[in-house]
């Protein structure tokens, strides 16, 4: 007796969006076109949409804010802008899968460098807007969301250092 039952072939893969309904089957092949619709879905997508929302608001909060200290905030608002359009950008690239077309930047390392050194700017501006904010609400909110987003893209340094660096060692190992 077989074990078969026939010729027929039952697929198993998942995206990387989530489980599949047993209504519909699962694509045969990777999504074709220009969004990346299971990057979107991704846990690095849904940290960087945190990131940019808690950079925004931080930056709106100390922008409509009286400032006390003229550098200090100066400094908080291009600090945040800076890391948000960086941000943005990162999550362009991969939602549009420029990766693939341009394979000269090794495009994990450039995002944890722009990690690296964007988290500790960041958290010196947040540092500096929460010492000069004299208990103003807008100025508190501000370095508040600044510490957050500090928080989140500290989260996003360890995650690309685990994804990179132990899965290339278990790699390596086998």
């Amino acid at each position: 007796m077989s074990h078969g039952g026939g010729g027929r072939v039952i697929r198993t893969g998942v995206s990387s969006g989530g489980a599949c309904s047993s209504s519909s089957p699962p694509p045969p092949r990777p999504e074709p076109g220009l969004l990346d619709g299971g990057y979107a879905r991704s846990c690095s997508a849904v940290l960087k949409v945190a990131q940019l929302i808690s950079l925004l608001i931080g930056f709106l909060c100390v922008k409509n804010s009286a400032w006390t200290s003229y550098t200090a905030y100066s400094y908080f608002e291009i600090v945040t802008l800076g890391d948000f359009i960086m941000i943005l950008v990162f999550y362009f690239i991969y939602l549009f899968r420029v990766y693939r077309m341009l394979t000269c930047i090794s495009w994990p390392l450039a995002e944890l460098l722009h990690y690296l050194i964007g988290t500790l700017l960041l958290l010196i501006a947040s540092i500096v807007a929460a010492s000069k904010s004299y208990n103003l609400t807008g100025l508190v909110a501000g370095a508040t969301f600044g510490f957050l987003a500090s928080f989140l893209c500290a989260l996003s340094i360890w995650l690309s250092y685990k994804i990179s660096c132990i899965t290339q060692s278990t790699d390596a190992a086998v």
